[in-house]
């Protein structure tokens, strides 16, 4: 029904246009999007007209992303369909239907430069309480361990705003799917990037998402949470000649500057040396940087009500020490410091959320480096808990100053303690990128994890803590303990008993993340590192508060 039938070429100095007439039978929206798609194509800045109104492709860099589960609409959709004459239903007649994360982008309908729609997912008949069908979500995988709803709608819009943002549009609606925390998540974290030091040329354009008549509580939840995570990503990419552990220090004071019942407290040298914590200091004493111990309090609960304590490993460099990493193995050590990242931005956004409860961070800072006074293989240190240890090799440096860290935990006589760290190349090993691997005396503590893990879609799976592997870690012919074993395998399970040696609590978990520390990329993540399991951490510690999100 569009015909073009003639083109006229005009060229005059500077002057160099082309004049496109199409001959339009039958003039309805499905014609003029088609006429719109194919004077984009030749020039970015077009004006054309019909008799009854002017169309312009020019300062229209605004998009909209909306959801279709398989060939059937979301709400927000289905409006945008009969708005617009049934041009969705036109569009998607003779295709196949979008799978979980698929795109299809459609330039010049309505007001926006670009309309993407987003698979979802097949919705299924499902039976609720009364065993009678439901088609209100898409079903769950149980080996999946995760609610694949709500992490289709992750996936489906941070594709969708990725694909806007490759089309350097800058304003973007999302549809809210029904579910406006998940599709926020999505859309924040599908469109991260670092690319802060490069050439403005090379940097991917900045996006300001709308929730599309969103409930304004689940979207802002869901902001919230995925610039956590965020916030994370971007302290792990730093480089670590720019993100020292002062520096790391400096950027939570910023970071955390004006939050309502936040405290943060940065400990020198000499408190650390104060507070007898050689083995953390054993591993500072190789680099020029000063090691620096962090304490993040919120105070949102009771004054009487004990804190949940989060450990976060905080290397900000990680050479190996003497006991020296392979040269293809170092550039991801400025990542080394992720458990760090994890916890001070979870705790930020507690803050944010005003959630009603207390929680402390305690972050160890430091660089694992190579120097005349670096730690030497089988040199013994004493830990702030009076246990003597064995360093039979440097490289297994995180363990050591998160025993300190541990140890100094039991001064605030916790509810409950996590540790995160990106701490063994075993855990990547068992589970790449998965999931966190958790150790824990509790079971109850577990199951909150494991929950959280759920509703965020960032999960955990649990090791187990056998005797075996305490017994191990104490076998030491110079020490109490030895950071290393001489037993094959079970690296991660090792590590973990060592960190226990050093807890006063069974209420304790210790979450490893060294597997999902980086991302080739997909879904919602993005390559690089991943700023994983921040959105964990802050679902846990909301559901233990007295309000949580709606995921």
């Amino acid at each position: 029904s569009i015909v073009p039938i003639d083109i006229h070429i005009l060229q005059a100095g500077f002057l160099n246009s082309v004049a496109v007439v199409f001959l339009v039978y039958n003039f309805e929206e499905y014609n003029i999007y088609k006429m719109h798609r194919i004077l984009q194509n030749l020039r970015p800045s077009i004006t054309y007209r019909d008799k009854h109104r002017t169309y312009s492709t020019e300062h229209r860099r605004s998009g909209l992303v909306l959801g279709v589960y398989g060939k059937t609409f979301t709400p927000e959709a289905e409006q945008f369909n009969s708005q617009h004459g049934g041009l969705l239903h036109k569009v998607l007649g003779n295709s196949e239907p979008l799978k979980v994360g698929g795109t299809m982008v459609l330039h010049g309908v309505g007001e926006h430069t670009a309309t993407c729609l987003v698979g979802l997912g097949e919705r299924r008949e499902v039976p609720n309480n009364d065993g009678d069908p439901s088609n209100e979500e898409v079903p769950n995988d149980e080996r999946e361990g995760r609610d694949e709803a709500a992490d289709n709608i992750r996936r489906g819009v941070a594709a969708g705003c990725r694909a806007l943002q490759t089309l350097k549009i800058p304003d973007i609606s999302v549809d809210p799917c029904g579910r406006p925390q998940a599709a926020a998540e999505g859309g924040y974290l599908g469109t991260f990037s670092y690319d802060g030091l490069k050439a403005e040329a090379k940097r991917r354009v900045r996006v300001n998402l709308v929730g599309l008549g969103a409930d304004g509580g689940g979207w802002e939840v869901g902001r919230v949470y995925a610039t956590a995570q965020n916030l994370a990503r971007e302290l792990a990419e730093t480089p670590a000649n720019l993100l020292t552990p002062s520096g790391f220090a400096d950027r939570t004071l910023t970071e955390l500057q004006g939050l309502p019942e936040v405290e943060v407290l940065v400990r020198d040298r000499e408190w650390i040396a104060a507070e007898r914590m050689g083995a953390f200091l054993s591993v500072s004493q190789g680099s020029v940087e000063p090691p620096v111990f962090l304490e993040v309090r919120y105070t949102g609960g009771a004054a009487q009500q004990p804190p949940l304590v989060l450990v976060g490993k905080g290397v900000t460099f990680d050479s190996g020490g003497l006991s020296i990493k392979p040269a293809n193995s170092m550039p991801p050590m400025r990542g080394d410091m992720g458990g760090a990242a994890a916890v001070v931005a979870a705790v930020s956004a507690v803050a944010r959320l005003h959630g009603h409860i207390n929680v402390v961070a305690l972050v160890p800072l430091t660089e694992n480096m190579i120097s005349g006074s670096a730690t030497r293989p089988s040199d013994v240190v004493t830990a702030r808990n009076g246990l003597t240890i064995q360093v039979d090799n440097t490289d297994a440096e995180g363990r050591l100053i998160l025993a300190d860290a541990l140890s100094y935990s039991a001064t605030y006589q916790p509810r409950a303690v996590l540790d995160v760290a990106t701490l063994t190349g075993a855990m990547s090993v068992a589970l790449g990128e998965g999931a966190a691997g958790v150790f824990s005396r509790s079971r109850p503590l577990w199951e909150q994890l494991e929950t959280a893990g759920y509703q965020t879609g960032d999960r955990l799976w649990r090791f187990p803590l056998y005797k075996l592997y305490e017994e191990q870690v104490s076998e030491s012919r110079l020490a109490d303990v030895n950071n290393v074993t001489t037993s094959p395998g079970a690296g991660a399970c090792t590590a973990a008993a060592f960190l226990g040696k050093f807890v006063e609590t069974d209420n304790w978990a210790h979450i490893d993340i060294a597997g999902v520390m980086e991302s080739k990329g997909g879904e919602y993540q993005v390559k690089g590192m991943t700023g994983r399991p921040t959105r964990t951490l802050v679902q846990y510690l909301m559901n233990q508060a007295e309000i949580g999100g709606d995921n």
